[in-house]
């Protein structure tokens, strides 16, 4: 591992950590850095989801005052999510990567797209949230987290949208909720992914200190800057890696 190397993983797992605990696409970021190291598409995948489990200790520091309260509420989804990232890091160990990949980009411009139009989908499921979302925030977190466990990219953004059209709650307690419920699943995916693949731990110990410091920051982010600038831009990163994902399908 060069200098180089060493400084490209720390930095890039920093930003990562920032953008990702802010409510963007961290893999926008990572992914490309694992790539530039030489690290292989599928090893990459996997030591991208080992090193953001440092991702869930940093935001729980940073979202303290948005957390409070929710413990009773996270401790009933964490175990969806749970459960569905272990199983989809199992799908990823016994079927194709490139089958699910060429999916892959649609589903995440089918959540850019649903955070981006925010606003309008909670106004109509407004008037139905007591008969939809009582099926919808448990079938979609189980859906989204296995997606985490399996691919990951834009996980994030999947997440943020599904609890901002079904909790009701604003900007920045859903993304420090969606922080934690990325956390539980990220290391339900892990202790998969340790127990049945060999890990590269030098890059992702790198990339895990970054992201560790870079996830400290995120949630002031969204405390600070408004909501809608906030949901907009991560909503467009979510469409640009959706685009690029597509085009290297191809």
């Amino acid at each position: 591992m060069t200098a180089a190397r060493i400084v490209l993983l720390l930095g890039a797992g920093a930003v990562a950590g920032m953008v990702g605990s802010a409510g963007g696409t961290a893999s926008l970021i990572a992914y490309p850095a694992l790539l530039a190291v030489g690290i292989a598409p599928l090893p990459a995948d996997v030591t991208l989801s080992v090193a953001f489990v440092a991702a869930w200790p940093g935001s729980a520091l940073g979202s303290q005052p948005e957390l409070r309260g929710q413990g009773t509420w996270l401790r009933r989804q964490a175990a969806l999510a749970a459960a569905g990232s272990a199983a989809g890091a199992a799908l990823l160990l016994v079927t194709p990567a490139d089958i699910f990949g060429r999916v892959v980009p649609f589903l995440l411009a089918f959540a850019a797209l649903a955070l981006l139009l925010q606003p309008q989908i909670s106004a109509w499921l407004a008037g139905r949230r007591v008969s939809t979302s009582r099926f919808l925030l448990p079938g979609g977190l189980i859906a989204v987290s296995a997606y985490d466990g399996y691919w990951g990219a834009g996980a994030g953004v999947m997440t943020l949208a599904l609890l901002m059209i079904t909790t009701g709650q604003g900007l920045t307690r859903s993304n420090a909720l969606k922080n934690m419920l990325l956390g539980v699943a990220d290391v339900a995916c892990c202790v998969v992914f340790v127990l049945f693949w060999p890990i590269g731990w030098a890059a992702a110990a790198l990339m895990a200190a970054g992201v560790l410091i870079g996830s400290m920051t995120g949630p002031s982010l969204t405390r600070h800057l408004p909501a809608h600038i906030v949901r907009v831009t991560a909503a467009l990163a979510g469409l640009g890696l959706a685009i690029h994902l597509w085009a290297g399908s191809r």
